[in-house]
C-alpha cells in the first residue's frame, strides 16, 4: 500500500468496500501582535465540508475530535478510547483503508495519518495534493451528507515509540540518541518570531521546515529531494529522529516526507513548542528576550 495516492487512483478506487475517505480540511491561522509576536488560531472546517466535499467522504474536525479536550496542552493526541470511539462514528474500522484530504499543504491530512499509525492502523494513506488535485482533474464533489456504516469495529494498538513527552525529548538533548529536528520555519527556529512566552528552539536541535518538502500546488517533492533537504539540515536520515513544531502537527508533515525519503525511526514530540515553551524548567536556545534580559545585567 502506498501511503500517498493520486486523485487518479481515489477516483478508481473511490467506491471501495473498505475505502474510506475522510475530509480534514481546517486552518492555522496566525495573528500578528507585534515585534515578531504570534498568536496562533487552530480551527476545523465543517462548513467547506458542507458545502461541498469528496462523495462518500466524512468528515474529522481536527481540532476536537482526535484530540483530548482536557490536556493542559492543545491538540494533543486523544485517548485510545476516544479516538476508536471517533473512528467508529465514521465507518473507520481495523478493516478500512483510509484516504486523508486537506486543503492547505498535507499537515493536516498527515496528522491523522500520523495518529492512525500511532494507534496502530497502518493502512492509511495521504491524498497528494489534497482538494486541489482532487478539482484539477475534474473530481465530483457533493454537499450530500454521508451516511457512514454502522459495523466498523476499531480495535487500537497504541506504539509508544511514535510519540514522545516533554521527558523524554529532555533525556535525548542531555545524553544523546537520537536527532531533535525543529520542523517549524527559520524564522521560528531562530527566534525572530515567537508564539507564546518564548521564542526559539530546544537546544541541540537542528531546522528542517516541513513546508520545504512540498511543492508550491501542495504536492509532495520527490523522496531523493527532501533526502537532499535533510542532509542540507544536517539530518541524518538513517539514525533516529525525533520531530517538533508548535503543535505536533506540522511535525508530522516532517515525519511523512522523511519516511518517504528512507527515514524508519521518526517520533513525534506531540506537545512541541506549545509545551516545551511554556514550561520555564525547560531550557531554550535564540530566545529574544533571555538575550535582552543578559543585556540588561551586561
Amino acid at each position: 500500500m502506498d501511503q500517498l495516492v493520486t486523485a487518479e487512483w481515489l477516483i478508481q478506487h473511490l467506491y471501495d468496500s473498505h475505502v474510506v475517505v475522510v475530509d480534514i480540511r481546517g486552518s492555522v491561522t496566525s495573528e500578528d501582535l507585534g515585534d515578531g509576536r504570534q498568536r496562533a488560531t487552530y480551527a476545523g472546517h465543517p462548513q467547506d465540508y458542507a458545502k461541498g466535499h469528496i462523495p462518500g467522504s466524512v468528515f474529522i474536525d481536527w481540532t476536537r475530535d482526535i484530540v483530548d479536550l482536557n490536556a493542559d496542552v492543545k491538540a494533543q493526541v486523544a485517548s485510545p478510547e476516544v479516538f476508536a470511539r471517533a473512528m467508529e462514528e465514521r465507518g473507520i474500522g481495523n478493516d478500512s483503508h483510509v484516504v486523508v484530504v486537506d486543503d492547505i499543504g498535507g499537515h493536516l491530512a498527515t496528522r491523522l495519518w500520523w495518529a492512525l499509525r500511532y494507534m496502530g492502523h497502518d493502512d492509511v494513506s495521504v491524498l497528494e495534493g489534497g482538494y486541489s488535485a482532487w478539482r484539477a482533474i475534474g473530481g465530483a464533489m457533493t454537499s450530500e451528507p454521508t451516511e457512514p456504516r454502522s459495523d466498523a469495529t476499531f480495535v487500537p494498538a497504541v506504539r509508544p515509540d511514535l510519540r514522545m513527552e516533554w521527558q523524554d525529548v529532555l533525556n535525548i538533548m542531555k545524553a544523546g540518541g537520537a536527532q531533535i529536528v525543529d520542523t517549524r520555519d527559520a524564522a521560528a527556529f531562530s527566534g525572530e518570531t515567537q508564539r507564546g512566552s518564548r521564542g526559539g528552539h530546544i537546544p541541540g536541535a537542528v531546522n528542517l521546515p516541513a513546508k520545504s518538502m512540498v511543492n508550491d500546488d501542495g504536492s509532495w517533492k520527490q523522496a531523493e529531494v527532501i533526502r537532499q533537504l535533510a542532509i542540507d539540515a544536517g539530518v541524518d536520515v538513517e539514525q533516529p529522529i525525533v520531530a517538533y513544531c508548535n503543535g505536533g502537527v506540522t511535525a508530522t508533515q516532517a515525519i511523512f516526507g522523511l519516511q518517504r525519503a528512507g527515514a524508519r525511526s521518526l517520533t513525534n514530540y506531540d506537545g512541541s513548542w506549545n509545551e516545551w515553551g511554556e514550561r520555564f524548567d525547560l531550557p531554550v536556545e535564540g530566545d529574544r528576550d533571555l538575550f535582552n534580559l543578559r543585556d540588561s545585567r551586561a
